[in-house]
């Protein structure tokens, strides 16, 4: 990949409006779909019309020869060059791509990003060789809907793949390092930063997980680490297989992070991990952090063996293959021989706070949340902060506006049998509430103290005040912390 194209490649790509919106609108709302499920045919009867947008749809996205005067029409004096790049493959009077370019959509910008083909199109083919670059798939973008977005100095994108995370992170960092072992992976990296005007802040580095940074801190680390839990019997696919045993992949990353953080510093996880057999998963998950650090672990989904196999054997192409009941039934019995009850998938957030008694939080979170996620995991440390300085009685607080009271008991009944409190936003946590507090979180607007509130509120309800005070003060810092109450 010659980075010296990118230039000009992305001037013929924004010259055919060659983006998200664009291409969504073109192709409409079924053809779109049909192509996210693999199929190419509704989307070929939408872009018969021979523009370049439409040229580069067919050529790119839906893996379609199209003549040379239209590819030249579309790429205007880079089909040639292109081919020799490795990203065309030209025959007589006809262009195919040989590698995936597709327009991905930020908040305030249009990117492109370049990759390996799709595989598996209309029911094609779905084996990819062991260097495959994956493009833009559900992990990465859950991964960047999770990553945050605050001005940073340094950020570090471990297992970069195609770049995709790199191109997110430049956008809000003074300098991005973006590392792999894959040198068809690098190779693009590098090709997607010069394509999206990037390179003076991505610097792309040849290498296994932290060895290219040693010695290197930042003040944030996202990663997608290659992190598919098997027997490592088969053919090993770089992007998704890490060559070590079980969860290691990020365990390791887990306990090397802090290592490279700045004070204040984040590292965010995308990662799958073990359930052993009478063992809670957030126990084991637990002994992996490091004295001083905060972290968020969010399990959202718990897979069984079975299931599992199965998926991962599909993403390889291998179902239907004639070793397909061997490959399973080794996967099977090694899950067994581990002491493996289920795999576990979510994120894990962790910041070097220092703090002497940090919070450890690990929740199983299965349920609806506010995408991207990454402001709610924000607010989080933002919470813990305020925590560690200390909420007493003479806080000022306020609920957070997104906060709604839900009650449920018979019609007409003067007290409901409950009342729970709902967040709108973020995790869009609840918990129930009694009188005392669905009160008091109404009451919360900063113009009185927590100690004001449960005074009047005592007397109101004739309690002691002393007593309400010293049950309901560690319900507040509670409040606090989940995120109902910000001080």
């Amino acid at each position: 990949m010659d980075v010296h194209l990118a230039p000009r490649l992305r001037d013929a790509l924004q010259a055919a409006d060659f983006t998200y919106d664009a291409v969504a609108d073109l192709l409409g709302t079924r053809a779109h779909e049909a192509l996210a499920r693999n199929e190419t045919v509704p989307g070929r009867r939408r872009t018969r019309g021979g523009t370049p947008l439409e040229t580069l749809v067919r050529l790119f996205l839906l893996q379609t020869a199209v003549d040379l005067d239209a590819a030249e029409a579309a790429l205007p004096g880079l089909v040639d060059r292109l081919a020799v790049a490795g990203l065309l493959e030209m025959s007589v009077g006809e262009v195919v791509a040989r590698l995936d370019c597709r327009p991905y959509a930020t908040d305030d910008q249009h990117l492109w990003v370049v990759s390996d083909l799709t595989p598996g199109l209309d029911g094609g083919p779905a084996r990819v060789g062991p260097d495959h670059v994956l493009g833009i798939s559900a992990a990465s973008s859950s991964l960047a809907q999770l990553t945050l977005r605050e001005p940073v100095g340094t950020a570090l994108d471990l297992g970069t793949g195609c770049g995709v995370q790199a191109l997110h992170l430049a956008r809000h960092s003074g300098r991005v390092v973006a590392t792999d072992v894959n040198a068809r992976a690098l190779a693009l990296a590098r090709f997607n930063a010069a394509l999206n005007d990037v390179t003076h802040r991505v610097e792309v580095r040849d290498g296994s997980f932290f060895e290219p940074v040693a010695g290197e801190r930042f003040d944030l680390i996202a990663t997608n680490p290659p992190f598919v839990i098997s027997p490592a019997t088969g053919e090993r696919l770089v992007y998704r297989d890490s060559g070590l045993p079980g969860d290691r992949v990020v365990e390791d990353i887990v306990c090397a992070a802090p290592r490279h953080l700045n004070p204040g510093g984040w590292c965010q996880i995308l990662g799958n991990w073990i359930i052993e057999r009478d063992r809670p998963w957030d126990e084991r998950l637990a002994s992996w952090v490091e004295p001083g650090h905060d972290a968020l672990v969010v399990q959202r989904e718990v897979v069984d063996p079975a299931s599992y196999v199965e998926l991962w054997l599909k993403d390889a192409g291998r179902h239907g293959a004639s070793d397909y009941r061997e490959r399973y039934e080794t996967w099977l019995s090694w899950f067994d021989e581990q002491g493996i009850e289920a795999i576990g998938f979510g994120w894990i957030n962790l910041r070097a706070t220092g703090h002497e008694q940090p919070r450890v939080e690990l929740i199983e979170w299965p349920y609806d949340v506010e995408q991207p996620i990454a402001p709610a995991i924000a607010a989080w440390g933002e919470a813990t902060e305020a925590v560690q300085a200390g909420i007493d009685g003479g806080a000022y607080l306020h609920a957070r506006e997104d906060v709604v009271q839900e009650t449920y008991g018979a019609i007409g009944v003067e007290d409901p049998e409950t009342v729970v409190l709902r967040q709108q936003r973020g995790f869009r946590r609840a918990r129930t509430a009694d009188t005392v507090v669905a009160a008091l979180v109404g009451a919360c607007d900063g113009d009185l103290t927590v100690d004001q509130i449960l005074g009047a509120l005592a007397e109101l309800l004739d309690l002691d005040g002393d007593a309400v005070r010293a049950e309901y003060l560690p319900v507040v810092r509670e409040l606090v912390a989940d995120g109902f109450l910000s001080d």
